[in-house]
This record gives C-alpha cells, sequence and structure tokens, in this order.
C-alpha cells in the first residue's frame, strides 16, 4: 500500500522531493512499523526522501507536517490507524494550511476535505463479512474461517484540494478514479 500512496501523491505533484509518512506508533500495527520499509523502497524507486513522522499528539502532529512546507516540494503520507482517522480533521486542517499534499489510506479522508486516498473499499469489506457472521451462525466455527484480505480498492481524489494547492491532476489519474469529489 506504502508504495501505491506514494506513487498516487508523486503523479499528481511531481515535484515532490520529500515525503513523511505519519504514524502513531502507539496505536498503529507493529509499533508504527508496518509501512515503513515499502514506504522506503518505494522512495528509492521514485527518487523521493522518506522521512518518518511518529506523533503521539496534536501537537506533534502539527510540528511534523509544518515541518513539511520549511524546504517545500514536501509531501505527507498518512497511515490508517486508530489516531489518524481520529484526527482527520486535524490532519488535513494542517495540511491545507501548511499547503502539503497527502494522500490517505482511507476514503473518510478525501470526503472531508483531504487531498486523496487509495485504499480498500469498506463497503465492500462490511459486505464480505456478512458472510463470516451468516457461516458462523449456522455452527462454522469462528477460528477456523480463513482470514479474508480485502479485494477490492478503491482511489478518491478531491478536486477542490487540489485546486487549493494548485494542483493539477492529469486526467488519465483522474480517470482511474473510482471517485472525484468536485
Amino acid at each position: 500500500m506504502a508504495c501505491k500512496w506514494l506513487a498516487a501523491l508523486k503523479e499528481i505533484s511531481p515535484r515532490i522531493a520529500r515525503v513523511a509518512l505519519l504514524v502513531n506508533p502507539d496505536t498503529a500495527p507493529l509499533k508504527g512499523t508496518f509501512y515503513l520499509r515499502a514506504f522506503d523502497e518505494a522512495a528509492r524507486m521514485l527518487g523521493v526522501e522518506p522521512t518518518n513522522s511518529f506523533v503521539h499528539n496534536a501537537g506533534e502532529v502539527e510540528t511534523a507536517i509544518a515541518a513539511l512546507e520549511q524546504p517545500g516540494n514536501s509531501g505527507l503520507i498518512v497511515a490508517p490507524e486508530a489516531f489518524t482517522t481520529n484526527n482527520r480533521e486535524l490532519i488535513i486542517a494542517l495540511a491545507a494550511r501548511y499547503h502539503v499534499p497527502a494522500t490517505y489510506g482511507l476514503r473518510q479522508f478525501p470526503v472531508t476535505g483531504g487531498l486523496l486516498s487509495y485504499g480498500p473499499d469498506t463497503v465492500d469489506t462490511v459486505r464480505r463479512a456478512a458472510t463470516y457472521i451468516d457461516r458462523a451462525l449456522r455452527g462454522d466455527n469462528p477460528g477456523e474461517l480463513p482470514v479474508q484480505a480485502p479485494t477490492k480498492f478503491e482511489l478518491v481524489v478531491n478536486l477542490r484540494t487540489a485546486k487549493a494547492l494548485g494542483l493539477n491532476i492529469p486526467e488519465s489519474f483522474l480517470l482511474r478514479a473510482d471517485e472525484v469529489i468536485d
């Protein structure tokens, strides 16, 4: 996922030279390191400098995002986890204030005003979970049911946010999007 997030961000903002991965190690999988290896590899492949921004509170979020404004040509990837989701309005507002293009792993972010997201289609995931519930209610042992990964992913782009950041999103990118918010 980290590679997809970074590639999408680089495609719509090709001048990006440095990207931070924002995550709270207290609430994220594997203490915030779950995405790091893929993020670092993707950054090398795309010629950008990766930065890890481990944050624990709102003040640290602002410090991390404000630091991206100073050198310019910076971007932000916000890992999908409990802390970042609960603080999405703050993160989106700070990314706008400091003019930092950001991508997210959950569609709630661009719907709330963030730039773009790429991640599992949560409606499809919940719909598929219903079959598990049905099987459990019919007597299957839930502990013996196979773990399922998401199979449907969606790209959501917020054009208002792109315009506010001065980004011209390529038509080819918009055609691949599952949803474009005007």
